[in-house]
């Protein structure tokens, strides 16, 4: 049954930020003649969507694909002609693959089953390793795939599909911090601008959040019900790998609007700071385009497997030689002294030892070498290697270092075969710490009035005290005594001093400060108070964030666009300085400190919000 929503009252239009994500209201009023000059409908521009009538797009003309998405490297038809020719690529296998088939003539000293079983076991452990790291591939797929969401399946009402069921011109809803199931198209939202936050870590690896901004014709849905009588028609692109850009039209209620990359909700990409969103379904499974990003499996090689081909190599050019050197002192003893042993009898001699054609005796001879030191080659090699990459992928899986508390979430090794490359990287070439880190922000220290406030020392401090502490072992002071003495102080330079003891990990995420000039309203006795009363006041009013309440237990948390704001607000609370609600047009906060006289002030405070600036990346800007 459908159930009545109680949509948030907030109108972020109002702002300066978030208006500039706005439509000119000239390309939705002008109708069809907006758009007459929009490639839609030729070249690459042809994908017609039906909205909420997804039976047209299960039979042709309109026959798009399903939502469900494969990433393994095998199926039950190329597993065993894929594996086969990934084992046979190295060369050790391809030489005992030439004398298996060599064991089956007379000129094998050994039994053809010798040859056969040790390649056949080599061979058949690596293809079995292979086939247990696709199906760990599969089970993910189909975890993946066995995600369930809300779709509109007619007369207003809603139930849940898994993932993979989905069809182009569903109706989906999709509720907070839930990824979304494919390519959608926004309709509306639980905010009566129709905006959403949209975190695409998984597309960009960027943690800072996304504004999104559906068409104002289509703010009206915002209940279940009104999806009843729902039609409309999708023009836009054919599927492609471009992540930022989309074009198209929308065709409802006999006009015509134009579509851009602000409406459009990724697949992988998730939903966050909004009760929930309705959608259409634009581009299922592999036409998304985060897999048109994607590539097949690919068949790698790690150096070491690169550098025990040569080795291979090197060894059968050895085996050549001694075998042909074998061979041409066997040719001429059958020519020059097999007559003379009568008790060989050389009248009755095959053709693998004939007197008068030595030559052809020698060749025989060769091939017989080849596999009699043939295990100057060793099979093994490869077996030990294949153990070897197992055990380690089974060492990564369980490595208790690399454990998220957070997500309660394991490494993973999704393949094996390039554990030896793990460790070798020498360079690494970023435009920020971002990308190297977890981008998890934490209120260490703060300069205000040219004033340092903050006694914990942050990682740059402590690797300039470690690098401090190695270059005194040159003037006969150990290490040991500058960096584990129990000193909770090092003098960095003269008047500047940090603490480097065991300090205890912040019980409150985000705010890892101490200074006890600031803390417990403590900065009231400072002598440019006023200045720090303005600092906090910044904090906790200069952001874009949304507070929620904990129903749980009653605390406010703060939904923001990046981790500095999160940090900046709970570093402004834990000061006394409560950011705990926001309108349109104004911020809220709850102010508590000890006045310099000793009374403890409460105050309420509420500031008029004039402008909003907001982060614009280089491509948004031209």
């Amino acid at each position: 049954m459908a159930r009545a929503r109680k949509r948030d009252r907030l109108r972020w239009s109002k702002l300066y930020t978030f208006s500039c994500f706005g439509h000119p209201h000239t390309d939705e009023a002008a109708g069809p003649a907006a758009v007459s000059g929009s490639p839609v409908g030729g070249p690459g521009f042809s994908r017609i969507v039906h909205c909420n009538n997804s039976i047209l797009h299960r039979r042709k003309p309109l026959k798009y694909p399903t939502n469900y998405i494969s990433t393994t490297k095998y199926n039950v038809l190329t597993f065993l002609p894929k594996a086969i020719f990934e084992q046979f690529r190295r060369v050790a296998n391809l030489y005992f693959l030439l004398t298996a088939i060599l064991s089956l003539t007379p000129v094998c000293p050994f039994s053809p089953v010798s040859m056969i079983a040790p390649l056949a076991f080599v061979v058949g452990l690596s293809m079995i390793k292979e086939a247990l790291e696709d199906w760990r591939r599969f089970m993910q797929d189909m975890k993946v795939n066995s995600r369930k969401v809300s779709v509109h399946k007619g007369e207003g009402e809603f139930e849940f599909r898994h993932w993979e069921d989905l069809c182009v011109g569903d109706v989906v809803r999709v509720e907070k911090d839930q990824f979304f199931p494919a390519d959608l198209l926004l309709l509306s939202s639980s905010y009566e601008d129709g905006i959403c936050y949209v975190e695409t870590m998984n597309l960009d690896g960027e943690t800072n959040l996304k504004l999104k901004r559906s068409l104002e014709v289509t703010l009206p849905l915002e209940e279940d019900e009104t999806f009843k009588d729902f039609r409309g028609i999708i023009r836009c692109e054919d599927p492609n790998a471009s992540l930022y850009t989309f074009i198209g039209n929308l065709e409802y209620e006999r006009q015509v609007y134009a579509l851009d990359p602000s409406q459009i909700l990724l697949r992988d990409s998730k939903l966050r700071n909004t009760a929930f969103i309705y959608a259409v379904v634009v581009f299922t499974g592999h036409d998304s385009k985060v897999m048109q990003n994607s590539t097949e499996s690919p068949s790698k090689r790690s150096r070491i497997e690169k550098k025990m081909d040569l080795i291979i190599y090197i060894l059968f050019t050895v085996l050549v030689l001694i075998s042909l050197i074998s061979s041409i002192g066997f040719a001429v003893r059958i020519k020059l002294d097999l007559p003379r042993w009568w008790y060989l009898q050389p009248q009755n001699s095959n053709k693998l030892d004939d007197p008068t054609r030595p030559a052809l005796s020698g060749i025989f001879h060769l091939i017989t070498a080849l596999i009699l030191y043939g295990y100057l080659i060793p099979i093994s090699l490869y077996v030990s290697i294949e153990v070897v990459k197992v055990a380690q992928a089974h060492f990564i899986n369980q490595d208790i270092h690399m454990f998220d508390e957070e997500t309660g979430n394991t490494a993973q090794a999704r393949t094996s075969n390039l554990n030896e490359e793990l460790g070798q990287v020498h360079t690494i070439l970023s435009d920020k710490t971002g990308t190297l880190t977890c981008n998890q922000m934490d209120f260490l220290k703060c300069s205000i009035a040219g004033v340092s406030y903050g006694v914990r020392a942050s990682e740059v401090e402590r690797a300039a005290a470690k690098q401090m502490a190695s270059g005194a072992a040159d003037h006969d002071n150990p290490v040991e005594d500058v960096w584990e003495s129990n000193e909770d102080e090092i003098q960095l330079v003269e008047g500047v001093t940090f603490s480097v003891g065991k300090t205890q990990k912040s019980s409150i995420k985000g705010f890892s400060f101490e200074d006890d000039r600031l803390m417990q309203g403590h900065w009231t006795n400072e002598p440019n108070s006023s200045t720090i009363l303005l600092f906090f006041r910044i904090l906790a009013i200069c952001h874009t964030a949304i507070p929620e309440v904990n129903e749980a237990t009653g605390a406010l948390t703060y939904e923001a666009e990046s981790p500095d704001e999160g940090a900046f607000l709970v570093a402004a609370r834990e000061f006394g300085f409560e950011f705990f609600k926001r309108t349109q047009a104004s911020v809220f906060l709850k102010e508590k400190y000890t006045s310099s006289n000793g009374t403890t002030e409460r105050l309420y405070m509420y500031f008029k919000l004039l402008l909003s600036l907001a982060f614009l990346s280089s491509a948004q800007s031209i």
